[in-house]
């Protein structure tokens, strides 16, 4: 819907107009019927009338204008460019004048009519015939004054000056149209941008809720049911006289671990296995990744770490994604998980003495599978405004740290 600020402005201003053309019309009624004027003049004055509302009719179906157009409070109410260029509108305006002009010559009184029809003439004509039409009704009424009673200096100056008045606020309320017209073309432009960020913003959120999800998917089902895999393919290569079981009930307990992980997750979104706390989460961690992968793994917790609960999911995560990472690539035999904080940091770092790799080829030439992990950790330090940083070499082990701000739970 239009935005107008101004539009009561501009309703009272035709309602006035209305009024004041009603007014003048009945004094001139009331005139003649005291005077004992002219039939003629009665039959006139009830063509102005008509004439009018006529016009009025005609002009209702233009909504938008009427509801905040200044000054056209005549029958020509509509979007002035449209009401100008309106042969209707210029035509009923002419019938009006020709009724007014006939009126004039028999009651002195109809001279001040004149007035709404200045305005009608500054909103209804093209260009210039506007200020030309008021100044010639201006010329015709001074003239039937002079008939009537005389030239006189009240017969001059009366309708120059009311001319006068008539044009500067026929062009005060134009220029204060235009300004309504160009903040209605801004507050439209505005909701339109809003609207556009607001999709935006959808999108945006529905992105980035899905990168989320794949993230959390990728460190906790995906890198269990690999577990699973690589546990299941050793019991399939072990022999038959080999403990081969302990691999099926290793295999066994990582699937209800993810299975109950996937539930908490789908649950509530949110990892219990911090209630306890990160330290504890991550001494859990460790235990169940060594016990299926083999590989010895040391957790060293230097001092109690606060940090919200984002955060503390952000760092378990990166630490399951690490060990994924050592148990399909490494070939490590021991893997050490620090966690130490500052008053300003909080620093989590995963080593191990594995094969190692080149981070700048990595990342240049894995795919998008083999690079998941090493994106989806940096997304969430991105996301945390902390820093990843991964340093290693072939032959000489991996280790990747995160900074994070420490900051109150």
């Amino acid at each position: 819907m239009p935005h107008r600020t101004l539009a009561p402005v501009f309703a009272g201003l035709r309602a006035g107009l209305h009024a004041l053309f009603g007014g003048l019309l009945a004094l001139v009624v009331v005139r003649v019927l005291l005077t004992d004027g002219p039939v003629l003049a009665l039959v006139l004055a009830g063509l102005l009338g008509l004439t009018y509302l006529v016009g009025l009719v005609l002009a209702r179906p233009a909504p938008r204008r009427a509801a905040g157009a200044p000054m056209t409070a005549s029958p020509a109410t509509g979007r002035r460019g449209t009401a100008r260029a309106s042969r209707a509108g210029v035509a009923w305006l002419m019938a009006l004048t020709v009724v007014w002009a006939a009126l004039v010559w028999l009651v002195p009184e109809a001279a001040y009519l004149v007035f709404p029809l200045f305005f009608l003439y500054l909103h209804l004509l093209p260009a210039a015939a506007g200020p030309l039409a008021v100044v010639a009704t201006t010329a015709l009424t001074i003239v039937a004054f002079a008939v009537h009673g005389g030239l006189t200096v009240g017969g001059v100056v009366g309708p120059v000056v009311g001319a006068g008045v008539a044009l500067l606020i026929g062009l005060g309320y134009a220029a204060l149209e235009r300004r309504a017209a160009e903040r209605e073309a801004l507050l439209a432009e505005l909701i339109a941008t809003r609207d556009r960020l607001a999709a935006a913003e959808r999108e945006q959120g529905v992105l980035a809720e899905r990168a989320r999800l794949a993230r959390e998917i990728h460190d906790t089902v995906a890198q269990g049911l690999s577990s699973i895999q690589m546990l299941l393919y050793a019991a399939e290569r072990a022999d038959a006289t080999s403990p081969g079981i302990e691999h099926v009930r290793l295999a066994r307990r990582a699937a209800a671990d993810g299975l109950a992980e996937a539930r908490r997750f789908i649950r509530e979104l949110a990892p219990p296995s911090l209630d306890s706390g990160l330290g504890p989460a991550l001494e859990r961690l460790a235990q169940g990744w060594s016990a299926r992968e083999g590989v010895d793994v040391v957790v060293d917790v230097a001092r109690e770490v606060v940090l919200p609960m984002d955060a503390q999911t952000a760092l378990l995560r990166i630490s399951q994604g690490a060990l994924a990472n050592v148990a399909q690539h490494a070939r490590a035999g021991r893997v050490g998980i620090r966690l130490d904080a500052s008053d300003d940091a909080v620093r989590l770092r995963v080593a191990d003495d594995g094969d190692g790799f080149d981070p700048r080829g990595a990342a240049v030439g894995a795919s998008g599978t083999d690079s998941f992990g090493l994106r989806a950790m940096r997304e969430r330090v991105d996301q945390l405004d902390g820093r990843l940083d991964v340093v290693s070499a072939p032959g000489a082990g991996t280790s990747i740290t995160v900074t994070l701000p420490a900051g109150e739970p």
